[in-house]
């Protein structure tokens, strides 16, 4: 079974305002409200694709309570803690100010549920995939996902990490099946700023040799690139379409991926599938369908893998 673990999700209001105006009042063109977080779109994606999987993390509040609500009215597994005081965090996406949001600070999570967390993942087991993802609320201890994996370490339990700064480089030494930082956050970690494919590839080899076993950049427009287990290193560009929505592209690669490697074990396909998929949200509205990932991924070039000298 996959697990998804996502800390601090939210309700995602999502609105368009024309001729937007600071300090004026504004009127809504378009608006919506979906369930959001790192790890709840990697699950909506997953089930998109026909892969069942179990949505972890904490919720609060009456904006928890529609959280679930919504994730479970689409068909996902839930296994939320729900704590005890404050709500679940709005976060507010404008999508006609350049893609401007304000993100809430979610509520604070106590030591009592975070060892309830714990507990939960002390019954995954051998063949099992656990997916942390995004960032953490401020009242958790910065060293969670270190201490998930320590945990799990010895167990078969692969792992797959999606977050950026100290919170990924920390737990490379548990050597995470997959690693996922977009370009920017690759840089970051390095002090570079990486504009293509090609530059990005010694940076992924790095990340490789710090621990991870597969790296997967999402650059964009640019495309991908893989550093697979296998000292492998696949790269192709994005196939063609327009930019719809960026918000969960890089959730949707994951998931691609792995419904890709959990069908067919094999990088080439999880690659491709996962860009198809990161691709496929990017130009909708909502998360990928399965009908779009496998539309594009017949316009993705076959990517033979190639070891640097």
């Amino acid at each position: 079974m996959i697990y998804t673990v996502t800390c601090n999700p939210s309700l995602d209001y999502i609105v368009s305002v024309d001729n937007f105006r600071l300090g004026m009042t504004n009127r809504t063109g378009s608006e919506r409200i979906l369930p959001g977080g790192k790890g709840l779109n990697v699950s909506m994606v997953l089930r998109n694709l026909g892969i069942e999987s179990v949505a972890l993390g904490f919720a609060a509040g009456f904006t928890g309570e529609e959280i679930i609500r919504r994730t479970e009215e689409e068909g996902l597994h839930t296994d939320f803690i729900f704590l005890k005081e404050g709500i679940s965090r709005i976060n507010l996406k404008l999508k006609s100010v350049d893609g401007t949001e304000i993100n809430g600070r979610g509520p604070d999570v106590g030591k009592e549920e975070i060892r309830c967390l714990m507990e939960k993942l002390h019954y995954l087991t051998d063949g099992d995939i656990l997916v942390l993802a995004g960032s953490i609320p401020c009242s958790v201890p910065e060293d969670l996902y270190e201490r998930i994996l320590e945990r799990l370490e010895g167990r078969n339990v692969k792992t797959v990490v999606d977050a950026e700064g100290k919170l990924l480089l920390h737990i490379l030494r548990y050597h995470p099946f997959l690693v996922k930082p977009n370009h920017h956050e690759l840089g970051a970690l390095f002090g570079v700023k990486p504009g293509s494919r090609e530059e990005a590839i010694p940076y992924a080899e790095k990340l490789r040799e710090l621990g991870a076993l597969n790296v997967l950049v999402s650059m964009g427009g640019e495309g991908a690139v893989l550093a697979a287990a296998d000292g492998g290193i696949y790269s192709a560009s994005a196939p063609e379409g327009k930019l719809v929505n960026s918000v969960g592209a890089g959730d949707s690669m994951v998931a691609g991926f792995l419904a890709g490697w959990t069908e067919k074990r094999d990088y080439e396909y999880a690659f491709s599938m996962g860009l198809a998929a990161g691709s496929a949200s990017a130009f909708s509205e909502s998360l990928a369908t399965r009908e779009e990932v496998e539309a594009l991924y017949g316009k993705i070039p076959c990517n033979r893998p190639y070891r640097p000298a």
